[in-house]
């Protein structure tokens, strides 16, 4: 098997015909007839399992992994990775902004450069001015927390070789970040610019992205828990520093101290630390829970087509 295509599948029902089309043509362009296309149904509430299944009846280059229910993008992708046999994997999402003749030009470049992966990146990030800022301080917090530094306006597509992807597939943890899985696996990466489509509104909220980005960053970096360090030593020499200051004030002045207001706040900061950081502290602990379980991050129920 030369190539497999990689797509998974999520309130995709409009979109799998002509993704199926298109990235069945850009596969014959490249390799003729030797090539698949795996498909990951993740818990998808349409009827995209029902037409991927039909396409698998149809087409026999058409795989369809079925999993038990909703998993999330990331861990769907894995296991999409997982069930792929080509010598070089494109990987890219089904709603088609990004397209399917993608493939040419970085298999192209693939060849030309002789590296591992070559990766899409925006030329400009799509959407409107929401979608815009909040990706922008999310690779921002993001590279600043784990201090990675991975490209921002990355998108899906890419295409992998064989030796690539049996080792990204080598991480076993339970909270899957793509992005950072793929900087941290290594090899030679590439990047080439693209232009993304804007055909909807993005799935990622605020609220997810900002959940996304804790599991981000907490499952790259300890950054967070050496802030801490730092900030508590910070606090403690103010602390100490004042106590100094009230005690010579108490010893050579002899003056009463109104503190109603200071202590009233500094009980007030001090609180809200002290629980922010203990449940910083939890979502750490919350993680080695999760690994410790080794729950598989994904379950299939039934594969199509193979």
């Amino acid at each position: 098997m030369k190539i497999s295509i990689v797509a998974t599948l999520y309130q995709s029902a409009a979109y799998i015909s002509e993704f199926h089309q298109r990235a069945s043509a850009a596969a014959r362009a490249q390799v003729g007839d030797d090539y698949e296309i795996v498909f990951v149904n993740d818990g998808s509430p349409d009827a995209s399992l029902a037409l991927a299944v039909q396409l698998s009846a149809q087409d026999a280059h058409v795989v369809v992994v079925d999993l038990s229910r909703n998993f999330g993008h990331h861990k769907a992708m894995m296991t999409g990775l997982a069930h792929a046999r080509g010598e070089r994997v494109f990987l890219l999402d089904v709603d088609l902004e990004e397209d399917p003749e993608w493939l040419a030009a970085f298999c192209a470049q693939l060849d030309a450069d002789g590296c591992d992966v070559v990766y899409g990146v925006q030329e400009a990030r799509k959407g409107g001015w929401f979608e815009r800022w909040s990706g922008q301080w999310f690779w921002s917090l993001f590279n600043a927390s784990t201090g990675l530094g991975l490209t921002p306006n990355i998108v899906t597509a890419r295409v992998m070789t064989r030796r690539y992807v049996e080792a990204l597939l080598l991480h076993d943890e339970r909270e899957v970040f793509m992005a950072g899985l793929w900087h941290i696996t290594g090899f030679d990466q590439r990047a080439q610019v693209v232009n993304k489509k804007a055909r909807s509104g993005s799935s990622y909220t605020l609220r997810k992205k900002i959940a996304l980005l804790v599991n981000a960053v907490t499952s790259f970096s300890n950054a967070p828990l050496i802030g801490i360090f730092y900030l508590g030593a910070g606090i403690s020499l103010i602390a100490g520093a004042y106590t100094v200051f009230l005690l010579l004030n108490w010893l050579l002045w002899s003056k009463p101290i109104s503190g109603w207001t200071s202590v009233m706040a500094s009980i007030w900061m001090l609180g809200g630390l002290v629980i922010f950081f203990i449940g910083l502290v939890g979502v750490y602990l919350s993680k080695m829970y999760s690994e410790t379980k080794r729950r598989p991050y994904t379950i299939v129920r039934r594969v199509y087509g193979r």
